[in-house]
């Protein structure tokens, strides 16, 4: 600053200074860290022109610093379609609304397409004022072909998959499920499965599958009608999978399905054929316990199925002379090793002893 006497004449100079040593320190360790970090980082300035761009980003798009440096970058760098996007994303965090997790293409100097997840971070110089926009880049091509691998594998499986959000909402629905169930993709994506999709007496319990995938409690073989759009019920077997993004949230939940209705109706009519037989016929589970009494066995036996279901077999309804020879010929068939004509006494409800 000018020194000057009482009357105006110049007679010096006075200097006030400020120590900027360890701010310039910094400032050069802020950069030295741009450029070398392992993420494309670029920068503008309030004018959209590129005044950051470090070693990654040359290495990813394959222009060197002189050949970006006061360039605008949307306008020179960014595919048409998502110029105007890109330029909102910059006007915003020069506002300071700072932006997170943006996708965007970037079109690199062999003119190839490369797919970038950015967080744009507003810069500010010392006395706060807004000087520009910092982006710190994420590679997402390998990641984003994957997804769209996945999403095609998906959608030309030979089994039903849906998929919903974590409201419940459908946003994955696959051309075997359009075949299946008859409505295409428009009409159920964002339709709540279950309310919209399942009959009501299922309802509950298929929101009980949702609901514990979304909490990471898988389901496998579970059981559940669908109605189709024509109005036909079918029978779902289904494997309810958690999905996660790539930090591990849970986003949703993937629904393998498999068309069992054939072959619910197959099992009812042997259970038909089973029950009206004109032969007394019964059957245990691995543990013994009677889970097949058919009306025939309930007339020559006295007991209902209500009072046999679930009750061992041999402990209950076998003679005891006859229990531990029934027995051997039960482990055996679960064994795998059948028997013919075995002869064994059946005590009826009224006391009567028959041969079976």
């Amino acid at each position: 600053t000018t020194r000057r006497n009482e009357h105006g004449k110049v007679i010096g100079v006075v200097g006030i200074g400020q120590d900027i040593t360890a701010r310039l320190a910094q400032e050069r360790e802020y950069s030295k860290l741009i450029d070398n970090a392992n993420a494309p980082i670029f920068g503008v300035d309030t004018q959209g022109r590129v005044n950051v761009w470090n070693q990654c980003a040359m290495k990813l798009v394959g222009y060197s610093l002189d050949e970006v440096m006061g360039k605008n970058l949307v306008q020179e760098f960014i595919t048409n379609e998502y110029k105007d996007a890109v330029s909102t994303v910059l006007d915003e965090a020069m506002t300071g609304n700072e932006t997170a997790n943006f996708e965007f293409p970037l079109i690199t100097k062999h003119g190839i397409r490369i797919e970038v997840l950015l967080n744009a971070t507003t810069r500010r110089d010392e006395q706060g004022n807004i000087i520009g926009v910092v982006g710190i880049g994420q590679d997402i091509t390998g990641r984003i072909a994957q997804e769209r691998e996945y999403s095609k594998l998906i959608d030309t499986a030979n089994a039903p998959i849906f998929g919903v959000d974590t409201k419940g909402s459908v946003n994955v629905w696959n051309q075997c499920a359009r075949k299946l169930v008859g409505y295409n993709t428009d009409e159920v994506m964002d339709k709540n499965l279950v309310e919209e999709f399942i009959t009501t007496d299922y309802q509950a319990s298929v929101q009980a599958v949702l609901d514990r995938a979304l909490h990471g409690e898988e389901t496998a073989n579970f059981e559940f009608p669908l109605i189709t759009k024509a109005g036909a019920r079918i029978e779902i077997l289904l494997n309810a999978t958690t999905r996660r993004d790539e930090h591990g949230n849970i986003i949703g939940v993937v629904g393998i399905g498999q068309d069992i209705t054939f072959r619910i109706a197959q099992e009812r009519e042997y259970s038909n054929l089973i029950n009206n037989a004109n032969a007394p016929i019964f059957g245990v589970d691995n543990e013994g316990m009677v889970n097949v009494w058919n009306q025939c066995a309930m007339h020559l036996v006295g007991y209902s199925t209500e009072e046999v279901m679930g009750h061992r077999l041999v402990e209950e309804f076998i003679t005891k002379d006859y229990q531990a020879s029934v027995q051997t010929v039960l482990d055996k068939a679960l064994d795998g090793e059948e028997t013919a004509n075995f002869e064994f006494p059946l005590m009826t409800k009224a006391g009567v002893r028959l041969e079976v």
